[in-house]
């Protein structure tokens, strides 16, 4: 700001350089101020009037006056509100800034001339950072060229009993994760995030309606958890005395819906699981799958990679996305697409040729690899795998040799068949299965099949993670009886896909999770 405000903190350190006696020496001669308002109570409202006679928002005011020249007048009178984030009182003139939720400031100048005595010395009385205020005046430009209102009246809209933090520094992440609310008001990025982030999910509903999708929702509560591997959070529900889990994934009733007729469906969802907490993974966070009815994994990436980019021109008008660290990041053009298997046996092949991996077996990994083999290879490069199958050794293996050197946006395709139970064999490699991961930015984003429609196969698979959780796989999935049965009356072939919101929000903007998400959970 111009140096009307030039010394706003008026003698009054922020909430978070202050001790808790500090605070509530503050707190109480705040409480004092609001009982003072509360006891001058008239129709103006106190401390907390019900509504005030703003006529303006702050941004429409620096939209259409933003230019006026220093020492200007308008005679154009509006009554405004907002936050005080800077003060400065002088003798026979009071400066405030006032911030609007969009963080859009205006000045207003409070002069003996204006409102007269008794009123500038309550303003100085009563007014501290934080509080709202309604202003009503003209709207001129400062000596210094500060576009103002210069006010004839002013109100209290809300007394803040808390000193705000001290908007010239950097709010620590804790604070910023912590009381989300400060970070809003402190921070242009913390607003940015929740606005881009509404934009982008109203660019992937644009980009379903526009093929043809409907958007349904499914049980958050289920009685069986299943369509992700995936730990659940348990429950109990007392009207019907059972148990109950959070959901994991909506996957297996948006499949119903298909098997029901509905062609092509999708959700936005809120998924929970009782797993680990970093920087691209939350206990609780969004989701979006969605189904359609003869497509396959082949569609469904074509699909993915449109939702991407049209989001990504939402948030950024093109393809090529700025970072909050100032990275550019392309998301443009036609993605590659790798072979999980030929991709981990390339870069094996290239860590024995280096000397880097001291491997005497084979480089080749293949559906048909020994899993005594992969044991020995992940034990020779110190990869740990809880529940050993092969499947399991192959992914983990993947992501040691090869997921640390993706940064372009890749599918990465065609996974082991007994890590990926709803999904359908691949048409021509035996062993694997026609599904897809996406990686962008280097963590996984999004994922895809070509759905499981037998419903024989189907309870084939169930069977097999049944036996995998009775030895102590928590992730494992259950034998769903009322899936099957609905399976049973015919699934039509159906390409799935499923992406996390607040992982799209982190490719967009580059930030790690807990910023993409607006109340994220902390312990």
């Amino acid at each position: 700001m111009p140096s009307d405000t030039s010394d706003p903190r008026t003698g009054e350190q922020g909430a978070d350089e202050l001790s808790a006696e500090e605070v509530s020496e503050q707190k109480a001669v705040r409480l004092a101020k609001r009982a003072r308002l509360i006891a001058e109570s008239d129709a103006a409202g106190g401390a907390y009037p019900v509504a005030l006679p703003i006529t303006a928002t702050i941004r429409e005011l620096r939209e259409k006056y933003g230019e006026l020249e220093a020492d200007a007048t308008t005679g154009v009178l509006v009554g405004i509100a907002g936050r005080v984030v800077h003060l400065r009182n002088t003798g026979k003139l009071c400066f405030a800034v006032l911030q609007s939720g969009d963080g859009s400031r205006i000045q207003a100048m409070v002069s003996l001339a204006s409102v007269g005595q008794e009123s500038l010395a309550r303003w100085k009385e009563l007014i501290d950072l934080g509080d709202h205020v309604f202003v009503h005046g003209e709207v001129v430009s400062s000596r210094r060229g500060e576009l103002s209102v210069l006010a004839d009246d002013w109100r209290i809209a809300s007394k803040a009993i808390l000193p705000l933090p001290n908007l010239h520094k950097e709010l620590s992440e804790e604070t910023r994760v912590r009381n989300r609310y400060l970070d809003l008001i402190a921070r242009e990025q913390a607003r940015r995030n929740v606005l881009d982030r509404a934009k982008v999910v109203a660019s992937l509903r644009a980009t379903f309606a526009s093929r043809g999708f409907v958007e349904v929702e499914t049980p958050m509560l289920q009685t069986m958890h299943g369509g992700a591997s995936a730990r659940p959070f348990v429950t109990h529900s007392n009207a019907f005395d059972t148990e109950l889990y959070l959901r994991i994934a909506p996957e297996l009733f948006l499949k119903r819906a298909v098997v029901g007729g509905i062609e092509r469906v999708f959700e936005i969802n809120r998924n929970f699981r009782n797993e680990g907490a970093d920087s691209t993974h939350s206990p609780e966070f969004a989701m979006l799958e969605a189904y359609q009815a003869y497509g396959d994994y082949d569609t469904m990436a074509e699909l993915t990679q449109t939702l991407v980019q049209d989001a990504a021109w939402a948030v950024s008008g093109g393809h090529v996305v700025t970072w909050a660290d100032g990275t550019e990041y392309d998301l443009g053009g036609r993605w590659e697409s790798i072979s999980m298997y030929e991709s981990l046996s390339e870069a094996l092949t290239r860590a024995v040729a280096s000397g880097r991996v001291a491997w005497t077996g084979s480089t080749d990994i293949t559906p048909q690899t020994p899993l005594q083999e992969l044991a020995s290879l992940a034990g020779l490069v110190g990869v740990e795998v809880r529940h050993p199958i092969h499947g399991k050794y192959v992914e983990e293996l993947w992501e040691h040799f090869v997921k640390g050197g993706l940064r372009a946006p890749t599918f990465v395709r065609d996974f082991p068949v007994d890590t990926s139970p709803l999904v359908r064999a691949h048409r021509s490699k035996p062993g694997v299965v026609e599904k897809w991961d996406l990686y962008v930015r280097g963590f996984e984003l999004a994922t895809g099949y070509s759905e499981l429609v037998d419903p024989v196969v189907q309870r084939e698979r169930f069977v097999e993670q049944a036996r995998l959780a009775a030895q102590g796989d928590d992730e494992a999935m259950r034998v769903d009886e009322e899936f099957l049965r609905a399976l049973e009356f015919g699934m039509p072939p159906t390409g799935g896909m499923g992406m996390g919101i607040d992982r799209l929000l982190m490719a967009l903007t580059g930030l790690g999770i807990r910023e993409t998400i607006l109340f994220p959970l902390v312990k």
